[in-house]
């Protein structure tokens, strides 16, 4: 069994601007949110996304779908992250400071 470290688990974290001019352009950013959604990712802002993902490996596949699915003229940044930076993340949600960003349900472990 692999040991797991905060320094090898892996987020994954897709930023992307998508044109929403046109209502077909609308329809394929809406398709390419839920396709992120099916992916495991959740909703950090309206255009980023983050996913958990056990290795590196894994993160660069999930990576690899995430590229097929891109509308065109879309632009679309991944960036990985270990889970020790993670709780780094410092966010403000109004004049409020929070240290540990919530993580997602998807990472209940039984």
């Amino acid at each position: 069994m692999t040991h797991l470290s905060a320094y090898r688990i892996m987020w994954i974290m897709a930023l992307f601007d998508l044109p929403v001019v046109t209502k077909p352009e609308r329809k394929r950013a809406t398709a390419f949110r839920n396709f992120l959604l099916d992916q495991g990712f959740e909703m950090v802002q309206f255009s980023v996304y983050a996913r958990f993902s056990f290795s590196k490996e894994k993160a660069e596949v999930i990576t690899r779908k995430v590229g097929k699915a891109v509308p065109a003229h879309g632009k679309v940044d991944i960036l990985y992250f270990t889970d020790k930076q993670y709780q780094q993340i410092v966010s403000f949600r109004g004049k409020n400071e929070s240290f540990l960003p919530k993580n997602p349900e998807q990472l209940a472990l039984f």
